[in-house]
């Protein structure tokens, strides 16, 4: 497995690259794709970072770890294939932002165009075995993107994190909020969805009025 990360995060990232716990993880992820069914494939990993260069992140997106079925996982949180059926957290990520926006419902729940704008789409957790939700966590991959979100925080300006749920929240704790926008709900999926606040947040308003302030070019959902 190639460290498949584009050239704009190798720089800033090169010291945790090197550190005993990364190649740790990288070593147990190489095993656990070559003896599983693994997801995402395993050149779509760093696919979040590939879309969304360094220098162009202007929101952060925080999910937990990758869709575990097939034809979901491809390496940008909430988003699936385009011949996938879309995931009921996505369907109420759709209905926020159709309220909120006033814009139609689409029709596939790939969301590469998000990322293609600037939109970090990190689940917390990049791979997982099939079938099996949570089957790759506390091996090292939190401690790698609580390295990002710092490093996001330390080294940009007024950028939008968008954090859903309690796992998300928790990581809002690397982020310096006197210089970038932190917003936070309950998690879209059904069950939390109700429970969590999340119908109503407008964190999609609300993250292009931001940017808009701050002359950067909003997002189009």
């Amino acid at each position: 497995m190639k460290l498949n990360i584009h050239p704009s995060w190798k720089n800033p990232l090169s010291n945790e690259f090197e550190k005993p716990y990364f190649q740790e993880l990288i070593d147990f992820v190489k095993q656990e794709y070559s003896q599983n069914t693994c997801f995402p494939e395993s050149d779509a990993i760093f696919e979040a970072f590939n879309r969304a260069t360094f220098d162009k992140v202007k929101v952060v997106i925080l999910g937990q770890d990758p869709y575990h079925g097939p034809r979901q996982a491809h390496g940008l949180c909430f988003s699936v294939y385009e011949d996938a059926k879309i995931p009921p957290s996505l369907k109420n990520i759709y209905k926020e932002i159709a309220s909120d926006l006033q814009k139609p419902v689409p029709s596939t729940g790939n969301l590469a165009h998000w990322a293609d704008q600037g939109v970090l789409m990190l689940n917390a957790v990049l791979t997982v075995r099939a079938r099996e939700a949570g089957s790759h966590t506390k091996k090292g991959w939190e401690k790698f993107t609580d390295r990002v979100i710092e490093l996001i925080s330390e080294e940009k300006e007024h950028v939008v994190f968008l954090l859903w749920g309690g796992p998300a929240k928790k990581k809002g704790a690397k982020i310096d909020s006197s210089k970038h926008l932190v917003l936070t709900s309950g998690h879209p999926s059904p069950l939390s969805a109700i429970r969590g606040h999340w119908f109503g947040n407008k964190h999609f308003s609300q993250t292009n009025e931001y940017l808009s302030h701050h002359n950067k070019q909003p997002i189009d959902w």
